[in-house]
């Protein structure tokens, strides 16, 4: 993309649009996830025990939003950004307000926040808000991409993907893709942010007991070609380098590689294993670097690693630094999770 078609698309900063209907969130749907990212945790799966922690049903793991921000997101790289042919995940930020539970009916947003050059690629910022029934925002998030354009793709790679996608239907977001452009921006009566991510006492270990400097256990998640195919299907995911590896290789990868979002999602279980409480974290933010590889044969090891970086007593919350590595290369280049102690 040239500098000024990236000066055009730096004007569309600001375009907003809504999801046509809500997301009813699905208990179901909720353990198909947690299992899907491999997180255990009892509040994800059990009505009882998320009753323990003062949740009025199970709780949505951390990186949840993902799947219905994904769905809404299809629309603003479609119509608005243009002039990439795919994109490449690179950093995600989610912003918990309070925990999503099952029943929640939520409106999602989409808005184009960031556009900027660096290193002579084009680095794209979009952001979802999850707004509830009563009105508040219960989480953001933030994704950013790089763009990579026609250009820089073999036609041939592109060609064998096309034909290897899986056949969609548009239900929630329909729209006209020749249609001319017409900026819409987000309205002033912008929804007030959820308390109960702040006011709850979370289920988490008092501030007293833990210290600057200490160190979560480590723990390995085992990754097999049956898990990325899975989570490809639960997250709606369907681009074929997750579970083809002759396409993975003629893309240029060394094999079929795990999705972005699912290594986030074992890192946010990770954590939550250590904490006990899902709901405790109020931020999370990574920064990929590389991704986990996984071989048909003996799939990818990944080892976590987590340390208490900082500690605030006047709110009582810490910053835990992640890492996650694989086959001996980081996958995160950085990754924090803000966590509140009770």
């Amino acid at each position: 993309m040239t500098t000024a078609e990236t000066s055009a698309l730096e004007s569309r900063v600001g375009h907003y649009y809504q999801m046509n209907t809500t997301y009813l969130v699905g208990r179901e749907k909720l353990r198909e996830y947690a299992r899907a990212v491999q997180d255990y945790n009892p509040a994800h799966w059990d009505v009882a025990a998320a009753a323990e922690l003062g949740y009025s049903d199970v709780v949505a793991p951390l990186t949840f939003t993902s799947v219905p921000g994904m769905a809404c997101n299809r629309r603003m790289f479609e119509e608005v950004v243009v002039g990439y042919d795919t994109y490449v995940q690179t950093e995600e930020v989610f912003e918990q307000h309070r925990p999503i539970v099952a029943g929640d009916e939520l409106l999602v947003d989409v808005e184009l926040t960031s556009v900027r050059r660096a290193a002579g690629r084009d680095l794209i910022t979009v952001t979802n808000t999850f707004t509830d029934q009563a009105g508040e925002r219960v989480h953001t998030l933030h994704t950013t991409v790089i763009g990579v354009t026609s250009e820089e793709i073999d036609p041939a790679v592109k060609t064998a993907v096309q034909s290897a996608m899986m056949h969609d239907v548009r239900f929630l977001e329909p729209h006209a893709a020749d249609a001319a452009y017409e900026k819409t921006v987000r309205p002033d009566d912008e929804a007030p942010i959820a308390e109960q991510g702040t006011t709850r006492t979370p289920g988490t270990p008092s501030f007293d007991a833990v210290a600057v400097g200490d160190e979560l256990p480590v723990r390995h998640a085992h990754l097999s070609r049956g898990d990325v195919v899975n989570y490809s299907g639960v997250a709606g995911d369907a681009n074929p380098i997750h579970w083809d590896e002759n396409l993975a290789k003629v893309a240029g990868l060394p094999d079929v590689i795990a999705h972005g979002m699912l290594t986030m999602g074992l890192g946010a279980g990770f954590v939550s294993a250590w904490s006990g409480d899902p709901g405790a974290v109020t931020r999370y933010a990574v920064r990929l670097s590389a991704p986990a590889v996984v071989p048909a044969i003996e799939g990818a090891d990944i080892e976590f690693s987590g340390r208490i970086k900082s500690l605030d007593p006047e709110t009582r919350t810490g910053v835990v630094i992640l890492g996650a590595k694989s086959a001996g290369r980081k996958i995160f280049g950085l990754a924090t999770l803000n966590v509140r102690f009770s």
